[in-house]
């Protein structure tokens, strides 16, 4: 007989007996020796009282005020009797009590409720992974609920419900020490990563109030990695089919500037100057991705609320180490990876420069696989050249890591054109020529960076051809203001087209097709883009050289002569933590005490 029909078959009778014996009448201590007496009855086969305090724990319709009280006294009656219960005995029990939802009462059966689990935690650790699974239940309301959610009784039911959740949760991990390790276990796989967005959403303000909560030095980790984690999930359930309407006739930079004239949808009531410029065609009437969409809203408003307690830092170390293990090794992340770049706007001098250093670090480190180095090539020439909050010494300092790396390159790998054997190497090229494409002018003006900007024609010149392997589009932009800033000498006449993509670029991207991919183009999901767009560039606020009527004269590009065959010179590379600048007049030489970001995007 299952549980639900065996209550069935005993509620009906249980207020009505109980009643009969006087349980009303009953001291407190009185009830707690009647409860314990139904509870070892069980153990000799008479089950009759035991059967009625089932009944009253299990309840489908609404109670009358006299069955509200008598369910707030049994509650309390079996907390006074915890050390009687027994997990397989009175497993019935264990389960009608387990189902009561709290959504559903008023406080008093919550507050009893709630001492009763807190106290079965307690008594016995055979009970504590049931008392947390029944209070994390609890972070979401029945079905039924939705429609009244933003309304002021759903906002008061919900306060109700939630505060006592986790008061109850921060007692259990105060009394038992192992329940914060079981706690981020079940609240990581309890995530109803398919349920409605509503539901998915306060799930996920719960997990992150745990986060900053008084247990959060326990779960913080747990709890942001399971955050990306979803991220991540519903990421890749949008298919790129979705996304992707791209017109391979044209350049990346030509499509962006043109789709400004196709943002109908614009909020006119914004009164901010940052254009929304989408290179994609918009996802609404996507579900997944409005779902993904709110619960980046979610994690973004968390992290400003990080920022504003002063615990920034705190957070953004386990959200770097899960971008590393997990939205940097997924296949062309299309939106998670705005959760790193928000949370390094609200911190450049710490989270800002943090992030930049480690994907150069992981591209040049040839313990990393070679399409996890490539990943992080990408990352970084787009973070580079999307976040205004960076410094331009800054910039310069991880092109000067790239420019190094592809020299040396050179010098040590050689060999003719071939996509395939050195797709790391047109990788890093292209990332060097993106960045520039849209800092030319900032990177003129940081004085020491001026001879390694010299060093990229060299690079670029050699008989490893990049300029023929690497994206058409970029490298006719980043040639035309090359030669507007009169950095090199005359380049090879190219006849591309504006093409988007080549047969080469085809090959040295690969099956993942990395060479296209621009991780922080402009964020398309609606509500999160408000938060991204002060902090982005986009294309339409860069001013290339080649639009600047005063133009550049020799004598601002280089002051000394160069040789620039690479077969003479030498590069020594560098601990990358020597990358780091204090200003933009002297070459770095050490770690500064802080590193000043910019205010706007220097190449603008």
């Amino acid at each position: 007989m299952g549980a639900e029909e065996f209550v069935n078959n005993n509620k009906s009778t249980g207020f009505h007996e109980m009643e009969e014996d006087g349980f009303d009448n009953f001291t407190d201590s009185e009830l707690v020796y009647h409860v314990r007496d139904a509870l070892n009855s069980v153990s000799s086969g008479d089950n009759e009282s035991y059967n009625q305090l089932v009944g009253v724990m299990y309840h489908t319709d609404r109670l009358a005020p006299d069955e509200v009280a008598l369910l707030v006294t049994s509650l309390k009656a079996l907390s006074g009797a915890v050390s009687y219960i027994d997990i397989a005995i009175h497993e019935t029990l264990l389960s009608s009590i387990f189902r009561i939802n709290m959504w559903n009462y008023g406080p008093d059966v919550m507050d009893a409720l709630l001492e009763l689990i807190i106290s079965l935690a307690a008594s016995n650790g055979k009970h504590v992974e049931l008392c947390l699974e029944m209070l994390v239940s609890n972070f979401t309301p029945p079905y039924s609920f939705m429609g009244i959610l933003k309304q002021p009784r759903g906002i008061a039911r919900k306060d109700q419900v939630l505060s006592r959740v986790h008061s109850a949760l921060k007692h259990i991990t105060d009394l038992v020490p192992l329940a914060p390790s079981k706690l981020s276990t079940i609240v990581s796989q309890k995530i109803p990563i398919y349920a409605k967005e509503p539901l998915v959403v306060i799930y996920m303000e719960n997990m992150l109030k745990l986060e900053s909560g008084a247990i959060g030095e326990f779960l913080r980790s747990t709890m942001l990695m399971a955050l990306m984690d979803t991220l991540i999930d519903l990421d890749v359930d949008i298919g790129w089919d979705d996304i992707l309407q791209d017109d391979f006739g044209k350049g990346i930079f030509q499509m962006e500037i043109e789709d400004m004239d196709e943002i109908a949808d614009y909020d006119e009531e914004d009164c901010t100057e940052f254009p929304r410029e989408l290179s994609r065609k918009t996802l609404g009437g996507n579900s997944t991705a409005e779902k993904l969409d709110s619960l980046m809203v979610v994690t973004f408003e968390h992290l400003k609320s990080c920022e504003a307690s002063g615990r920034l830092i705190e957070v953004f170390e386990p959200l770097l180490d899960s971008f590393r293990i997990t939205v940097l090794t997924a296949y062309k992340s299309k939106f998670s990876q705005f959760v790193m770049f928000y949370a390094s706007a609200l911190d450049p001098e710490n989270c800002g420069v943090r992030f930049a250093v480690l994907l150069a670090d992981i591209f040049v480190c040839e313990e990393y696989p070679l399409p996890f180095r490539m990943s992080a090539i990408s990352y970084l020439a787009s973070y580079l050249s999307r976040a205004n909050f960076l410094s331009a010494p800054l910039v310069a300092s991880m092109l000067k890591r790239l420019v190094d790396w592809c020299f040396e390159y050179c010098k040590t790998k050689g060999g003719e054109m071939n996509p395939t054997s050195h797709r790391l190497f047109y990788s890093g090229c292209q990332a060097i020529m993106y960045v520039l494409c849209f800092r030319m002018k900032s990177m003129i003006d940081v004085a020491w960076f001026k001879p390694h900007l010299l060093l990229i024609e060299p690079i670029l010149k050699h008989k490893l051809s990049p300029l023929k392997v690497c994206l058409p589009s970029i490298v006719d932009e980043f040639c035309r203001q090359a030669e507007a800033a009169l950095l090199f000498t005359t380049f090879e006449e190219f006849n591309f087209n504006y093409l988007l993509e080549s047969e080469h670029s085809r090959a040295f991207g690969g099956m993942e097709r990395l060479d296209m991919f621009f991780p922080f183009d402009p964020c398309l999901l609606r509500k999160s883009d408000r938060f991204i767009r002060p902090y982005f560039v986009y294309w339409s606020m860069v001013r290339p050289p080649y639009d600047d009527d005063e133009g550049i004269s020799d004598e601002d590009v280089v002051e000394q002569e160069l040789d620039l065959d690479v077969s003479k010179m030498s590069i020594t590379p560098r601990d990358p933590l020597s990358y780091w600048i204090s200003n933009g007049l002297e070459e770095p030489r050490g770690m500064p005490a802080r590193i000043r970001p910019s205010t706007s995007p220097e190449s603008v």
